[in-house]
């Protein structure tokens, strides 16, 4: 089978990682992969922000589980996070931050490191305590984080399992 095409259909999101860091040249592999994404028009208005900074990632999941009231939260516990950003007004920074999230899942597990998509910043972004810790990261204040990769190498006592994949597909000749 062609190597992209493995790729893509082996690729599962894992949500138990181990405590191994991950290099930064792999991380910085991660954003190139994901900077090569399409975007609208190829305006490329988004920012990356990498944190491996335990603290910080610490600091950003408790701010997200006390705004959303979910005890015991904690992003399934990352080695890091990439963060893209995009500017509020961008008319496809939804779309554009998604090519490059799946690039980075993608480039990731080609890798050897697992991801998941981590979705709860996307409407709770200006709420004042969160906006105080995208502050601190560097994340622009005009700027809106749809989605981010948490990412590890996968826990190789946690069992990858096939899931099977549904959907309507016609062919219109």
């Amino acid at each position: 089978m062609n190597e992209v095409l493995n790729n893509i259909l082996t690729r599962r999101s894992i949500r138990k990682f181990t405590e191994t860091p991950i290099p930064k040249e792999l991380l910085k592999e991660l954003v190139d992969a994901a900077l090569h994404a399409p975007s609208g028009m190829g305006r490329q208005t988004w920012k990356f922000t990498v944190i491996t900074n335990k603290a910080l990632l610490a600091r950003l999941t408790s701010a997200i589980e006390k705004e959303l009231n979910r005890p015991g939260y904690d992003m399934y516990r990352p080695a890091a996070v990439i963060m893209p950003s995009n500017e509020r007004d961008s008319r496809f920074g939804r779309e554009d931050n998604a090519c490059a999230l799946e690039n980075i899942f993608l480039a990731a597990h080609a890798r050897g490191i697992g991801s998941v998509w981590i979705n709860q910043l996307q409407n709770i972004c200006d709420v004042p305590e969160i906006r105080a810790v995208l502050n601190d990261l560097g994340v622009p204040a005009d700027h809106v984080v749809y989605g981010m990769a948490a990412l590890g190498y996968p826990d190789p006592n946690t069992p990858i399992q096939p899931k099977e994949r549904i959907g309507t597909v016609a062919f219109v000749e």
